[in-house]
């Protein structure tokens, strides 16, 4: 299994909108779900932190993500651009394989 992790802090006018898009059933969610190499995600909210998210994305294999990549790059860089008015910070953690 392939995780890429990423880190959020989204606009405080726009975190429905942001856990919208975000969220297992959301805007990301959708697109991803055209491969069947996306197992899911999870939106995760800090509870410390809470103006801090963090995504989980899981992938059968890092070929199955740069597959869906090479395939779906367009797509891809539309919603990115979309949504990036939703945040104010976006941050990569890593991406992680679970031998």
């Amino acid at each position: 299994m392939y995780l890429i992790i990423w880190e959020f802090e989204p606009e405080p006018a726009r975190v429905a909108e942001f856990e919208a898009a975000y969220g297992s059933q959301g805007d990301w969610a959708r697109l991803f779900g055209r491969s069947p190499e996306y197992l899911g995600t999870e939106l995760l909210r800090d509870t410390g932190r809470p103006s801090r998210y963090l995504t989980i994305d899981r992938w059968a294999s890092t070929e199955g993500f740069d597959e869906f990549r090479g395939r779906f790059n367009r797509e891809y860089n539309q919603l990115d651009s979309a949504c990036g008015a939703l945040t104010r910070r976006e941050t990569l953690i890593g991406r992680f394989a679970i031998p």
